[in-house]
């Protein structure tokens, strides 16, 4: 996760989201979206996991 950015995946979030209600996005573009965006989120939810953990720790110290 050293390279991942949250504020650009939350970035392309917001767009995969305004391309999947465009009516003009065709089907199959919109599957290639949806699967992108689990992968977003799947990324999102692992960092703020590692964050949390990590402000979890500094709380014992």
């Amino acid at each position: 996760m050293k390279d991942f950015d949250y504020s650009k995946a939350i970035a392309e979030l917001e767009t995969i989201a305004a391309r999947v209600e465009d009516p003009e996005t065709g089907l199959d573009d919109i599957d290639a979206l949806v699967t992108r965006s689990k992968l977003l989120v799947k990324q999102c939810r692992d960092y703020l996991r590692t964050v949390r953990d990590k402000v979890d720790s500094l709380d014992k110290d």
